[in-house]
């Protein structure tokens, strides 16, 4: 049996963790200590920047519409002072009142652009007895407008005035047309007389001499009882 030189060194008795952290403390010092935790700290935020994810532009963060779901978007009112849609709706549409000789008079609701003779159409069209000479066919619809269509021989009642004009054409004499004397530009001043109506009293005058009275009018094609009565108290012989 060898002796006892022969024999591993014993192993020393294992230091305890607060002994080994006391040490390591006593060796840095608690100044070493904050400043290295510093700059770990400064350092680890710094790698953190670095490597974060960009923030993303205010365009990324916009809803995205795709064409299956564009439908269920809601739309903005229009800004204050702006037509919206039903305010263009309406300013393409107009309002009339069709009345006297068609077949269907009442209001109608035309397009902007129309003409007269569009809302005589949408009234049904003019009657048998209708007289179309004193209309402007071709005249644009303004809406809330009346469209009158007279029968042959009458005088629309809103066109004729209460009282006798107080002066002829270009300056003529205040009273009554003669009826004997007056041009066809004066008798075209007359309510319900155009220009193929006056005509059509000077011929008359013509062919068959001065008109002895004004019932006499009654003998002019285009003049019937109606437009008698309604020029009865504006010429004179």
């Amino acid at each position: 049996m060898s002796g006892s030189s022969d024999l591993p060194p014993r192993p020393a008795p294992p230091r305890r963790f607060g002994d080994v952290a006391g040490a390591w403390l006593a060796w840095l010092g608690l100044s070493r200590l904050i400043a290295a935790a510093t700059c770990t700290i400064i350092i680890g935020a710094g790698a953190f920047w670095l490597v974060r994810s960009p923030v993303p532009p205010a365009e990324a963060r916009l809803p995205f519409v795709s064409p299956s779901n564009a439908g269920s978007v809601a739309t903005l009112p229009p800004p204050a002072g702006q037509p919206g849609p039903e305010d263009a709706e309406r300013i393409e549409r107009v309002v009339v009142h069709v009345a006297g000789a068609v077949r269907s008079a009442g209001v109608y609701e035309l397009d902007h652009g129309d003409r007269v003779h569009d809302a005589v159409s949408a009234a049904g069209g003019a009657a048998a007895d209708a007289d179309l000479e004193g209309l402007n066919l071709a005249a644009p619809l303004v809406d809330g407008g009346r469209i009158y269509v007279p029968v042959t021989g009458e005088v629309d009642p809103a066109t004729v005035p209460s009282e006798a004009p107080s002066a002829g054409v270009d300056g003529g004499p205040v009273g009554p047309i003669d009826l004997n004397r007056a041009t066809a530009g004066q008798l075209e001043t007359l309510p319900g007389v155009g220009s193929a109506t006056a005509a059509a009293i000077i011929g008359d005058r013509d062919r068959n001499g001065p008109f002895a009275s004004v019932d006499d009018l009654d003998r002019v094609p285009g003049i019937g009882p109606a437009k008698l009565a309604a020029l009865r108290d504006l010429v004179s012989v």
